[in-house]
């Protein structure tokens, strides 16, 4: 009816001190209210009043009332439906109603200029908390599955059952809370964090307070001093299985920093932190940037300005969702759910509690600040020299010059082609009157040299990348071509690469042998000491295509397990046709992390362009 009646059935009463109703909680709303009215004595008032929508809790708030006790009232308000709570179930890009349905959720679509997921839930997570152990360093619970309310589900994305929350008070301004497979180990991001050796917080000082909600599951985590609650994942999506998990958040306010900006004609904005080489924004083409790495972190301003950060240390391929409810939407495929939280509470200090977690970024040499040039396509050393020269004589501010690959023989690491056989004197001379130089290297290595030692010695020392189970190394093709042979130049370009592309391996930079391997490879370049005269002295390193990039999918051959590159949910990275091996080598492929542990590329994807970065700065 959308109507509250309050009838005074006694006038008698007076009211002194002037009380009345200033607010009024109404429960168990369908949809949004838009507009209240209210009439008392003086007739109908249309409200302006604040009204605050809990649409998930099926709420509204109404403040700012004047309804004197003892006289009869009538409030009214109207509502319309606000699709804005509603929680992608199937963010495919081909839902069907069969699909949805057999998903356990809701099937209606709606005609709007707003991208509304037609498919969504309706239903809470089938999580529950079975029992929470408090400490004065945090909390531990079990999360027990409710099998009445598992929804149906395809292979390798079936609910897991033994699954552990852990909530650490590291400090008083950064806490942990992860969620795990206690029964089963899983890939875990293997990268260290600046955490203290044991939690330093005080219930006193903290500045946040953390809830468990049982039934369902969810987290709550408050700041105290406001009592502003800033993460609230009590939500239907959460899903925790094999190759899908799924986690949502309320958020205190819609502005967020990290993901780019948030609008309310959008009703989704999805954004993938992983290296497949593309960040996309609003899921159009036009928007694609090339990127080498990203890390899953956002600011967040509350609406009483404070700020607060959340990291997920996951590597794994994601995609990230935000609605106008507003909340965020995590998706990753693999891995484990580690979250950590800095309560700032100022954008300062969360940028500063941020990097004193993941590390400080690297002081840059001052020369790096100076204005630099580069492109791809030097015809030889002389026209570096020219232009050079040019730029000097046009009096135009210039403190590093690059190389890209035109440098190479034939795009080889570690050679010097022909045409740039000029380029290490040319580099001594630059140097000599104060400029810097940098040149490009590529991870990437050939296979099919006849004397290539950067490639013998790899092999020597098992650095490259292998088939699971097997001595067979994984190759695909980037940059080297065949060597002794006449390239067609005319040919559309992924055409001479199919022809003429070289076996190319892929060094496992988290191998302890590969790292050495490496760093020898860049000191004989640099130094050469069979011949000084062709020692290269750059002055920095161009690392590059290390997402790692490749010019073909996968592998020359193909690719070996369509379960790992063609996972059940597939993000959204540029290409999901195309599965995760879109211009890069095949998922299965076998790493080793320093301590022996193996590890598969489908896990460290990510983290490729980070191994190849630290010991190439050692």
């Amino acid at each position: 009816q959308n109507v509250l009646q309050m009838d005074v059935i006694n006038s008698n009463y007076s009211n002194p001190n002037n009380l009345k109703f200033e607010e009024i909680k109404i429960l168990g709303l369908a949809h949004d209210i838009t507009q209240v009215s209210t009439s008392q004595r003086m007739g109908v008032e249309k409200s302006t009043r604040d009204i605050i929508n809990y649409p998930l809790q099926k709420v509204a708030l109404i403040t700012g009332l004047t309804l004197e006790l003892g006289r009869t009232a009538t409030v009214t308000w109207n509502q319309e439906r606000n699709y804005g709570d509603r929680f992608n179930c199937d963010p495919s890009p081909d839902p069907t109603q069969e699909k949805c349905e057999q998903l356990g959720c809701v099937w209606e679509p709606v005609t709007s200029e707003m991208a509304v997921p037609p498919c969504y839930y309706n239903s809470d997570n089938a999580y529950s908390v079975d029992k929470v152990e408090y400490t004065s360093s945090g909390l531990t619970a079990n999360l027990t599955l409710n099998s009445d309310k598992i929804r149906a589900n395809t292979n390798f994305t079936t609910p897991i059952s033994t699954l552990r929350l852990e909530v650490k008070y590291h400090l008083n301004n950064m806490l942990q809370f992860k969620i795990y497979d206690y029964q089963n180990a899983r890939y875990e991001v293997p990268i260290p964090l600046n955490l203290p050796s044991f939690p330093t917080s005080t219930d006193k000082e903290r500045l946040y307070e953390v809830s468990v909600l049982e039934k369902p599951f969810g987290i709550q985590i408050r700041r105290k001093s406001t009592g502003t609650v800033i993460w609230d994942s009590q939500l239907p999506t959460f899903t925790f299985s094999d190759m899908f998990i799924q986690i949502s958040t309320l958020l205190p306010s819609d502005f967020l920093y990290g993901f780019g900006e948030t609008e309310h004609d959008m009703f989704v904005r999805d954004f993938n932190w992983n290296t497949w080489g593309m960040f996309t924004r609003d899921q159009s083409p036009a928007n694609q940037l090339n990127s080498y790495g990203h890390q899953p972190f956002y600011m967040a301003l509350e609406k009483d300005h404070n700020a607060h950060g959340v990291l997920l240390l996951n590597s794994n391929a994601m995609d990230v969702t935000l609605q106008p409810t507003p909340a965020l939407t995590y998706r990753t495929i693999g891995g484990i759910l580690d979250f950590y939280m800095v309560l700032g509470p100022t954008p300062e200090r969360v940028v500063q509690q941020y990097t004193a977690l993941i590390g400080r970024p690297v002081m840059p040499p001052y020369w790096s600040l100076g204005f630099q040039l580069c492109r791809y396509g030097y015809s030889n050393d002389s026209e570096i020299a020219e232009l050079v020269e040019s730029m000097k004589a046009a009096g135009i501010p210039y403190d590093v010059q690059y190389a890209d690959i035109d440098y190479m023989e034939r795009q080889l690491d570690f050679t010097i082609g022909t045409r740039f056989a000029g380029l290490p004197a040319l580099i001594n001379k630059i140097k000599e009157e104060g400029m810097r130089f940098v040149i490009i290297l590529d991870p990437t290595i050939s296979g099919n040299e006849t004397n290539y030692p950067p490639f013998s010695r790899g092999v020597q020392d098992d650095v490259f990348i292998k088939w699971p189970n097997t001595n067979d190394i994984i190759y695909s093709k980037v940059w080297p071509f065949l060597p002794n042979v006449q390239v067609n130049e005319s040919l559309p370009e992924q055409t001479q690469i199919q022809i003429y592309g070289a076996h190319a391996a892929f060094p496992d930079f988290f191998r302890n042998s590969t790292v050495e391997w490496w760093k020898r490879e860049i000191l004989e370049f640099y130094n050469n000491p069979t011949n000084p005269a062709r020692s290269v002295k750059f002055d920095g390193l161009w690392i590059d295509m290390n997402e790692p990039a490749a010019f073909m999918n996968g592998a020359i051959g193909g690719c070996r397990n369509d379960l790992l590159n063609m996972p059940p949910y597939m993000p959204d990275l540029g290409n999901r046709s195309e599965g995760l091996t879109f211009k890069t080598p095949c998922m299965e492929g076998q790493q080793y992390l320093p301590d022996g542990t193996p590890v598969r590329h489908y896990d460290v994807h990510s983290l490729y362009g980070w191994s190849q970065t630290k010991p190439t700065l050692e």
